[in-house]
This record gives C-alpha cells, structure tokens and sequence, in this order.
C-alpha cells in the first residue's frame, strides 16, 4: 500500500494521508515529482516504459519520476525516483516548472538535472522500464517535436523547451 501526504491546491500539507488507488476528497491534492536528465556533454536521457505499464506501455519517457511517498518533500522524492528507475545518483535539480492537473489531483513539481553520470550504467526498475538510450540534443528535439511522447509530459516543461529553442 502506496501512502501520499494530503495537499491543498497551495501545497500546503493538511495532515491527512492519502492511499494510491483510493478516491481523493474533493479540493485535496498529492505531489508527483519528474526529471528530465541531462549529460554534461548535452545528450538526454530516455527511459523506455515497461510493458507492464497500464499507461502508455514501451513509450519513450524523457522524464524519470512519481508519486511522492508520505513524508517526502519533493527533492526528497526526485532523488528517490531518480536513484530507483535510473540508477542516477543527484543532488542538484532545477525546478522549471509546477503544474496543477485537476483531473487527477495532482500538484507536478518539473526539474531538470544534469549529470557526469557513466552513459552505461544506467538500471532499470523492474515493472517501470525496460530499457533507455542517450539522445543526442538534435534526436531529443526530434522526439519532443514528433507527438511520439506521453502526452502532459512536454506541456508541463513547455516554458524550459521554449527556453532552450526546442519546440517548433
């Protein structure tokens, strides 16, 4: 059983606790934390989707991330969901953007890190990945501009793809 802090829309933490898969109560939020992974040397990381996935199976996923656990703050989290999906050890995240998805009550905390990270040792979490390739920053925009990526996860970095020039 997955346990999540209960949230208001301001992100402010209401004491209660919340259980993966459990109705939410109207106006009550969890946080969900994603990273996107640069190399020092521009190329960004691509995690391919389980499929065992329930959503969007062998999808490319540019992101790492998830829900935040009861008791995280969400550094805590992305280091967490970093470490287990990628293998990636990092202490230092930008934050570039937060979204609210009323739909499914979730307050999303974007960052981005970049990393001197051996390109060959990545791991994989059983159940979420099954594989990953570095992508140069040409077939990164490529894929960022093909429609091929899990809806949501572009929108909410629009501001840092705007940023970079990335979005045609």
């Amino acid at each position: 059983m997955e346990l999540w802090d209960a949230y208001t829309r301001n992100g402010v933490k209401t004491g209660g606790v919340l259980v993966r898969g459990q109705r939410m109560w109207p106006g009550i939020y969890h946080l969900v934390c994603e990273v996107l992974v640069r190399h020092v040397d521009g190329s960004y990381l691509c995690m391919i989707r389980s499929r065992e996935k329930p959503n969007y199976p062998l999808y490319p996923e540019c992101t790492a991330g998830g829900s935040a656990l009861l008791g995280e703050d969400p550094l805590t989290c992305i280091r967490r969901e970093l470490r287990e999906e990628t293998g990636i050890e990092c202490d230092e995240f930008q934050e570039v953007n937060r979204t609210i998805r009323e739909y499914y009550a979730t307050i999303f905390h974007s960052y981005i890190c970049t990393v001197d990270w051996p390109k060959d040792a990545i791991t994989m979490q059983e159940g979420e990945t099954e594989g990953y390739q570095w992508l140069s920053e040409e077939e990164f925009i490529e894929l960022l501009n093909s429609g091929r990526m899990i809806p949501g996860q572009p929108e909410r970095m629009r501001e840092y793809y705007e940023k970079m020039g990335y979005l045609r």
